[in-house]
């Protein structure tokens, strides 16, 4: 899989998501993950969320149509979904097992960091920038 594809994949795959925690939290939260979201600040929280899922999605699709930023994207998108990972396991080791759209999370988070890294690890082999 090229890097692009891998990119592409991983903007088009959070946007949903991202706009799921944020476009309208009240709504969504509760039917996605099954609590309330009550008041300003639970809200503000989803909708920060959500800005940062959207931005990263978007510096994923630039990437894909400008070979220069594709290398810093991969690490991005390395980051972002490790930290989400790691974050998910350690809530499993300390909370315990959450519902099935968040294990489904945890599965697409571990497979874009693997896409992520190997795209890179590819790149360095090849000798691309």
């Amino acid at each position: 899989m090229t890097a692009r594809l891998v990119l592409l994949l991983a903007a088009v795959g959070l946007v949903p998501i991202a706009l799921s925690y944020g476009l309208v939290p009240g709504r969504s939260v509760p039917f996605l993950l099954g609590f309330p979201v009550e008041g300003t600040n639970q809200s503000h929280v989803f909708r920060a969320i959500m800005g940062l899922y959207l931005t990263n999605a978007v510096f994923w699709l630039v990437a894909t149509v400008k070979p220069e930023l594709q290398r810093p994207a991969l690490w991005v998108l390395l980051l972002f979904m490790s930290g989400l990972a790691a974050g998910r396991l350690l809530s499993i080791l300390i909370d315990g097992f959450p519902s099935g759209i968040l294990w489904f999370y945890l599965f697409a988070e571990l497979a874009f960091a693997a896409l992520a890294a190997t795209s890179l690890r590819r790149e360095r082999e090849i000798g691309c920038t």
